[in-house]
């Protein structure tokens, strides 16, 4: 078995991006399987002189791609935004970071298209707005599901691409003028811009399914990426404030075309602390001085949109329910660090209901609205841990939070971020 899966555990942006940076050093293949460029995975990487370091997003591209010997793959379980993608591919070779023969994109991922982010956008201005990132994600996959969505395949031949983007855009443009009052798409001018894009992503279209599974074959280690976080699952999250695949560990195979039995551990990234951008419930949200704290020395502020992510205390409820769902085998805690200057750290054990502890976490808004979180208290540590070089090298009060975590969650801590560099990073075991 030769996959490890890095699922988010919370509401996303969880620092996924640097724990497969830092994964990909050992591995042969990171592959995407599900999400767009919604995503954010943020990855620094140290300049040639080794003096600086350089902050760079990836939206649709995995993580892996700073490292030369990896092969970089994005699944079918993507939705891919063409304009995105060669922006990042374009802004990644300015760097001297080379695609060409690194990257393969599923010839069944979908696409979006213009029409996509326009509804988005339009749908997001009612008073029903999930707080989505405008980026088309939503109603692309709502294509997909309705068996109207184009396919990377479809760019190989320009009548099929045609006939359904006229399709398409002819029942698009009657809802946006008619039901938003939207300016109408120019269909020739589309079916122009995607005939270019095919021209220049030819290179990388494959079979990511079957190159997959002969890497499984040949025993090549797998870093599975996904996107946002398990508590915005589209089964198992807070529905309706949720994404529009499946983060979960099960997207996974469903997302790359790999089965189940070639996954050996699955990771999953958690925050020392939560934080959820957009709507939808938030138990242990600080709308108060600490909350504004941990944004301004976290800089919660969303990678991908600019916006100010909403703050809070760790959420042990949340999390015991994403390692049953997920499967999580062990733990990767990132942003320790932020903490260091808090005299008293609080964590969510547990939630009451009008008085009564409830046995497991509600994926039902009504009631996670109502909530009220139980807090077990920690004396900080109240020194700086970014220097820190050995997990045994943490303030004392640093390691009784972590490993209390632990405990109450029955799942190893493996490894503890003290910084977004890649040197910061603690080995547990």
């Amino acid at each position: 078995m030769s996959v490890q899966v890095i699922v988010g555990a919370q509401w996303g942006d969880e620092g996924k991006g640097k724990i497969v940076d830092h994964l990909s050093e050992n591995v042969d293949i990171v592959a995407r399987y599900q999400g767009g460029a919604n995503a954010g995975h943020t990855v620094v990487i140290p300049s040639r002189n080794g003096k600086t370091e350089k902050e760079f997003v990836l939206h649709l591209i995995p993580s892996g791609i700073f490292h030369r010997h990896v092969t970089c793959v994005i699944g079918n379980g993507v939705v891919v935004d063409p304009a995105a993608l060669m922006a990042e591919i374009g802004q990644l070779n300015q760097m001297g970071i080379k695609t060409e023969g690194r990257l393969l994109i599923s010839h069944n991922a979908h696409l979006i298209m213009p029409y996509h982010k326009l509804l988005d956008s339009v749908r997001e201005k009612g008073d029903q707005k999930i707080g989505t990132t405008g980026r088309g994600i939503g109603p692309a996959y709502i294509d997909k599901y309705m068996r109207t969505g184009i396919r990377v395949v479809d760019l190989l031949d320009r009548d099929v691409l045609c006939r359904k983007l006229k399709r398409n855009i002819e029942q698009n443009n009657e809802l946006l003028s008619k039901m938003y009052n939207s300016k109408e798409l120019d269909v020739d001018a589309i079916i122009g811009e995607y005939q270019e894009f095919d021209q220049k992503i030819d290179e990388y279209i494959t079979d990511t399914s079957l190159y997959l599974n002969e890497a499984i074959r040949k025993k090549k280690k797998i870093l599975a990426e996904g996107a946002q976080g398990a508590l915005l699952d589209v089964d198992h999250g807070t529905y309706p404030f949720v994404t529009s695949s499946s983060p979960t560990s099960g997207g996974a195979c469903t997302g790359l075309g790999i089965p189940p039995t070639a996954v050996s551990s699955i990771i999953g990234v958690v925050k020392a602390y939560s934080t959820r951008v957009g709507n939808g419930p938030f138990p242990t949200e600080l709308s108060d001085e600490t909350g504004n704290r941990l944004r301004k020395i976290g800089g919660e502020y969303g990678a991908t949109t600019g916006r100010p992510r909403r703050c809070g205390w760790l959420d042990l409820v949340s999390l015991e329910y994403s390692i049953r769902v997920n499967g999580i085998t062990r733990i990767a805690v990132t942003k320790l660090d932020v903490l260091d200057d808090f005299a008293e750290i609080k964590v969510c054990t547990g939630y009451k209901v009008n008085g009564k502890m409830l046995k497991q976490f509600p994926t039902d808004v009504q009631t996670l609205d109502v909530v009220e979180p139980v807090y077990k208290s920690f004396e900080g540590w109240v020194s700086k841990t970014s220097a820190v070089k050995k997990y045994s090298g943490l303030p004392r009060q640093a390691r009784k939070y972590l490993e209390a975590i632990q405990k109450l969650l029955k799942t190893d801590i493996w490894m503890v971020s003290v910084g977004a560099r890649r040197d910061q990073t603690l080995v547990v075991r």
